[in-house]
């Protein structure tokens, strides 16, 4: 039975004292913010600035997200589960992110790469869960 990584847990509030990573702060009365909620099923909630994609701030925070290929859409290491109550305000992924996701270690029907979801405001409040497992596919894994 799929058990839906968005219920039975608590909200946990965490704040880096300096951010770093290719993130911006956020003007004030402009946070936006973001739950991640980690494989081992803790919540992390964070105030992020709207135009920031969700690799980014995952690695800011430092937080269990690889982005193999820097964010240039070309792995699917940054793979994400979106809270299906926010999967519509994100734009439809192109066709490459598709065929990145096609790779992803066990995709959902709201699986996202985090290096194509951009922070706006309709998105104030996602909740996204990292999975349990990311695939990295290498050259040797085409060998035979």
């Amino acid at each position: 039975m799929f058990r839906s990584p968005f219920s039975g847990f608590r909200n946990f509030h965490q704040s880096a004292s300096l951010l770093h990573g290719h993130i911006h702060k956020p003007n004030p009365g402009e946070e936006l913010h973001i739950t991640f909620i980690t494989k081992d099923g803790s919540q992390f909630t964070y105030e992020v600035a709207e135009g920031d994609n969700i690799l980014d701030i995952a690695q800011a925070y430092n937080l269990d997200m690889e982005g193999a290929c820097g964010g240039s859409c070309a792995c699917s290491t940054c793979h994400i589960i979106v809270d299906p109550e926010f999967y519509d305000e994100i734009p439809e992924p192109d066709d490459d992110e598709n065929d990145m996701l096609d790779l992803a270690f066990g995709l959902t029907e709201t699986s996202r790469l985090g290096c194509q979801v951009k922070m706006t405001k309709e998105l104030d409040g996602i909740r996204v869960a990292l999975p349990a497992m990311t695939r990295n596919l290498q050259s040797r894994d085409f060998n035979n």
